[in-house]
């Protein structure tokens, strides 16, 4: 039997250093998220630190930001210049904090909405489809899909004729322009919308972005884990 050093280990010692299965390992190297093993005159694979690093780091990138865009990454560390797999990290970074910059808008369009005043309406103070739009910057179809769903519904000058969005509606097409960004589903917002302006199911709303906040925190800190055990793989220069 061959002896290994410590620095080398047998699919099920790898298997349980990076927490999973041996199929999983064997899957691993077989997707080219794991360099090749190296194999024994008896055809046993041998694996050594890059091995795994590389199986913690796709862990890791797997949570931050699933499992299809960590294996393209840890194929092109193994695979690609370094500068390629830095610049897929600062793109995921990046994506993380658009989230932020959205659920910070959503937040602020919720304590907006339950606040804002609407006394003295003017029929000057509404707004054709392209004028909201534009003023939401989506295209004019956002705001038809919103009204076919019944989310945001405008009122009619005349039987089928021009829609016009009063400064209610307007309210409302902005808080749900936030919450979508945010990740809310069109299902959920038309049930909460209504209920919004009287502040009934606020708590719920900012339950739901509480959650969403802690996933994001969870996903930059899997990313970060990521980026320690990726830097023992990536050259320095």
């Amino acid at each position: 039997m061959t002896t290994l050093n410590p620095a080398e280990f047998r699919t099920k010692a790898l298997a349980d250093r990076a927490g999973y299965s041996v199929q999983q390992i064997r899957n691993l190297e077989r997707d080219g998220v794991l360099p090749p093993a190296v194999r024994s005159s008896n055809g046993y694979r041998t694996y050594r630190e890059p091995h795994l690093q590389s199986a913690l780091a796709y862990r890791a990138l797997a949570a931050g930001i699933g499992p299809v865009a960590a294996k393209s990454i840890m194929v092109a560390v193994h695979r690609r210049p370094a500068a390629e797999v830095l610049a897929s990290l600062d793109a995921a970074h990046a994506g993380l904090d658009r989230e932020r910059a959205e659920l910070r808008l959503a937040r602020a369009a919720v304590a907006a909405i339950t606040v804002e005043p609407l006394e003295d309406v003017r029929p000057s103070d509404s707004m054709s489809v392209s004028e909201l739009a534009t003023a939401l910057g989506v295209r004019s179809s956002t705001l038809r899909h919103w009204d076919a769903e019944r989310l945001v519904v405008p009122d009619r000058i005349s039987p089928g004729g021009t829609r016009r969005y009063t400064p209610a509606q307007v309210r409302d097409a902005r808080i749900v322009h936030q919450l979508r960004a945010a990740g809310y589903r069109i299902e959920t917002l038309r049930a909460v919308l209504p209920e919004l302006p009287s502040g009934r199911r606020l708590t719920e709303v900012e339950a739901a972005l509480a959650v969403r906040e802690d996933s994001i925190t969870a996903r930059s800190r899997a990313l970060h884990t990521a980026s320690a055990h990726l830097s023992t793989l990536l050259p320095t220069s």
